[in-house]
């Protein structure tokens, strides 16, 4: 719990120092958060291609608009931007332009902005290299209808908790609960018998459909 606290302490801290321009800050949020970020655009999108366009275009949003963020959860704050964007991008033709990565001032100049950053300390065999439990469970989590595989996502995957998921996919959260109950139950159907499974604990998807 005390990690925990420290962690959010020092996200807080990067949250304040980026709404006051600081780059660097903005920078570490991206790389904390992109790699759920993506998970849900791609939950709610279902492509690859268009989930990562969202993500770019929300971490954009984000950073021009961490002056109305009012405190409280950066996560479901950040989540609730990817939602709106993936949605426009769903009532939307998928072949409009690609926004570009720095949008542009009042003068057609691009602002420098820190989307979609690649982690200065990933190593190339890292990025390459999938575990393949892990690997084969998002492949089951993509079958899920989008209403349940958003939500156990980002519960069960990224550990937001009812009152986040909730500000993210703006839907009450009496429904939150309700999605997650059945996400699970069609996750233990599609688990049932295969050695993800019997190995139970080993992934935090796994722990959530054994408890069902």
């Amino acid at each position: 719990m005390e990690l925990k606290n420290q962690l959010k302490d020092a996200e807080e801290m990067r949250v304040r120092q980026a709404a006051g321009g600081d780059l660097d800050a903005f920078n570490q949020l991206v790389l904390d958060h992109q790699d759920m970020a993506y998970r849900h655009a791609l939950a709610l999108l279902g492509d690859p291609a268009s989930a990562e366009d969202a993500v770019q275009e929300s971490f954009i949003k984000a950073f021009q608009g961490l002056s109305a963020f009012r405190g409280g959860s950066f996560r479901g704050w950040l989540l609730r931007i990817v939602t709106n964007s993936a949605y426009d991008m769903l009532r939307h033709s998928k072949r409009r332009p690609i926004q570009p990565l720095f949008p542009e001032d009042e003068y057609g100049e691009e602002v420098e902005s820190p989307a979609w950053l690649a982690d200065p300390n990933a190593s190339v065999e890292g990025s390459v290299e999938q575990d393949e439990e892990a690997k084969r469970i998002h492949q089951l989590l993509d079958e899920l209808p989008e209403v349940y595989r958003s939500v156990i996502t980002l519960i069960d995957l990224y550990e937001l908790d009812y009152a986040e998921a909730a500000q993210a996919l703006k839907v009450p959260i009496g429904t939150i609960k309700s999605r997650l109950a059945r996400a699970r139950l069609q996750m233990q159907e599609k688990l049932r018998g295969s050695e993800l499974f019997k190995n139970n604990c080993t992934h935090s998807i796994l722990c959530a459909a054994a408890q069902v």
